[in-house]
């Protein structure tokens, strides 16, 4: 069992904070009990139209050794993604998208120790990925009513991420308006751990994304950033995923090759608030910083 281990071996850790109680996350292949140190997920974007890196990765050989080196480098899942998810990004086929992520997923399963999630809206590309190897689905669509995803993470026994977005990625950034930003993400993980569980999918499965930059502006996001200690209520793993957003440029006017720096801020800042993953494109300086501050954490309780 991938994960298992290492969850094994991390459950006497106290690098969370002491406020966050003992937590499960399991799916196909694997099983976590955090606190444990801070999971980090290597971004592998097989896409020609990617914000950060489009184009990089598009061909296998070229997404294998990236996904080798972020594993080299401590990451412990590898989340391919085969359609782009930046404002107003085009929308892919299924048939492109399973082009474009089925054969890296096959290669990274008989090559790779690690786990591996699958980036997509669409259902039968998660079925596709899970059947080739796939253990996560990092669904940034959970505003979905359509119980059809979910049916099937729950008869893979898959690990599954909520992501919180207010519309589509082609319609996200016009205008979003919230009373209450962390409060209505709040209840939004509620209603969504609801409908889940009526799918059939375990809450031991799920992991949840506030959704940085989906739907938000500048503000709704530094306020989910401030209040992330809040989302630790729902009691399941959450994941942070702030590496190289546009509210690094917007905030401290840095193109996206100059917003490591910023990444690592929020990255820290997150596992010192109860964050168990963390989703960037950066895994060497990302793993580093976040076990430095680990370590201080840990011995803050001494």
């Amino acid at each position: 069992m991938i994960g298992g281990n290492v969850a094994r071996r991390s459950m006497k850790s106290n690098s969370q904070p002491d406020s966050v109680p003992p937590i499960e996350w399991r799916g196909k292949g694997f099983s976590f009990q955090f606190p444990r140190p801070a999971l980090v997920m290597g971004i592998l974007n097989v896409t020609p139209d990617s914000f950060s890196d489009g184009g990089r990765f598009l061909h296998i050989e070229a997404a294998v050794e990236q996904a080798k080196q972020m594993v080299t480098e401590g990451a412990e899942i590898v989340d391919v993604g085969g359609e782009s998810t930046r404002p107003n990004a085009e929308v892919v086929s299924v048939e492109e998208e399973l082009a474009r992520v089925i054969p890296v997923i096959e290669r990274l399963a008989a090559e790779l120790e690690v786990l591996i999630s699958i980036d997509t809206q669409k259902p039968a590309v998660a079925e596709a990925a899970l059947k080739a190897g796939a253990h996560i689905v990092n669904d940034i669509a959970a505003n979905r009513e359509d119980p059809r995803m979910w049916e099937i993470v729950a008869a893979a026994e898959a690990g599954y991420i909520a992501m919180h977005m207010l519309g589509t990625p082609q319609t996200m950034q016009q205008s979003p308006e919230y009373s209450d930003v962390i409060s209505e993400v709040n209840e939004f993980f509620a209603g969504r751990l609801e409908k889940l569980a009526s799918a059939g999918v375990l809450a031991t499965q799920v992991a949840l994304d506030v959704g940085i930059g989906f739907g938000k502006t500048l503000e709704h996001n530094l306020k989910l950033l401030a209040g992330l200690r809040v989302f630790t209520m729902e009691g399941r793993p959450q994941l942070l995923g702030a590496s190289r957003k546009s509210l690094f440029g917007k905030l401290l006017d840095l193109d996206v090759d100059q917003r490591l720096a910023p990444g690592l801020a929020c990255a820290t800042w997150g596992v010192a608030n109860g964050i168990q993953i963390l989703r960037v494109h950066d895994v060497a300086p990302t793993v580093h910083a976040v076990r430095m501050t680990e370590a201080i954490l840990q011995r803050t309780k001494t």
